[in-house]
């Protein structure tokens, strides 16, 4: 009897194992690890008259596009000049806004941040001249120089004053543009959303400029590419590809976004200067910062600096790294690469 005693012990123990063993392993194939091992999930969509393109790991496979498009939408409603009851439209309209949404006031300060550090090359007051080269809401309307003359004397990031509450003109006509950073900081905003809900890698990107956090799903840092600055070239014909380690970047160009009339073309840069479109040889800039906002800034502001202020700039400031394409006396297309960029940068031939 205790012979049989024991081994129906020992039965029950091997059946309470291999119940136990089973339990667990259907637990295991229930898990979403084992469920769905690609975390990566891709969305896009159209926004700020271009398109996003969001990649994230998320093991748990959430879809946040709703999300993110409601996002978008509320952050339009504050900056864009194409809604016509957003608040920055409201504030050309009229002599002052006070604050609904969250947006206006950052974006201000970096405005004004920038436009200080480049002595007036970045500056959203530029938009009626933006406007008048036919790069606004309202298409082409070619004015002679005199007309020109007389916009300049709108453009001056120094004729508005803000707070945390408001925003004021203290000459009537100024119109603010910010079409050379919302998509930045409109890629920070989705970014920074992104990591409130836990999500610790992912690539933003909404017209060209993005933001990379954490690594891919290879566990190596997100690569994005650099578009050769031609203006018959392919997106995929690229110059470079640079690896984003937690920050933002923002490429301008003028080898694309211009028009021709009489033979003569006009690049969508206009210069806060002269009031023209720039002719340099500058093709396009690339940077990289903090944040996609501060990198979208500097990239218009270096566009309309040139090549050789642009390096005196970047080393001056610190502030941002860059890649920048341009022709030399020759017609040759050559770059430069800051110091910073160079170990993340991988293609690009730096000639200077």
């Amino acid at each position: 009897m205790r012979k049989n005693a024991r081994k129906n012990i020992i039965y029950s123990i091997i059946l309470l194992l291999l119940v136990f063993l089973v339990y667990l392993y259907r637990q295991y194939k229930q898990s979403p690890i084992v469920q769905e091992k690609d975390p990566k999930m891709v969305l896009s969509g159209p926004t700020m008259g271009t398109t996003y393109r969001i990649v994230y790991l998320d093991w748990e496979r959430r879809d946040f596009k709703k999300e993110i498009d409601s996002l978008l939408n509320v952050f339009n409603q504050s900056l864009s000049t194409y809604i016509p009851d957003s608040e920055l439209s409201r504030f050309n309209r009229s002599d002052s806004v006070i604050f609904r949404l969250p947006y206006f006031y950052p974006v201000l300060e970096k405005s004004k941040e920038v436009y200080e550090n480049t002595s007036g090359a970045f500056d959203p007051t530029v938009g009626p001249l933006v406007n008048v080269w036919g790069f606004g809401p309202e298409g082409a309307s070619m004015k002679d120089s005199l007309h020109i003359n007389q916009l300049l004397d709108r453009v001056g990031f120094e004729k508005i004053v803000f707070d945390e509450t408001g925003v004021k003109k203290t000459y009537p006509e100024v119109y603010l543009d910010f079409s050379a950073i919302a998509k930045g900081y409109g890629v920070d905003v989705v970014a920074d959303w992104l990591s409130d809900n836990g999500i610790d890698n992912f690539l933003v990107e909404i017209g060209g400029e993005l933001v990379g956090r954490g690594t891919n799903e290879s566990g190596e840092l997100w690569r994005v590419g650099v578009t050769r600055p031609d203006e018959e070239g392919l997106a995929n014909d690229l110059y470079s590809i640079i690896a984003l380690d937690n920050r933002g970047m923002a490429t301008s160009g003028n080898y694309r976004n211009f028009y021709e009339v009489d033979g003569q073309k006009f690049s969508h840069t206009i210069s806060p200067f002269t009031g023209y479109p720039v002719r340099h040889g500058l093709l396009s800039a690339t940077v990289v910062a903090e944040n996609s906002m501060t990198a979208d800034a500097y990239a218009t502001a270096l566009m309309v600096l040139g090549t050789d202020a642009s390096i005196a700039l970047q080393k001056d400031t610190g502030d941002f790294e860059m890649l920048l394409i341009y022709n030399d006396e020759e017609g040759n297309m050559k770059s430069y690469v800051s110091e910073g960029l160079k170990p993340y940068l991988s293609v690009a031939k730096e000639d200077k």
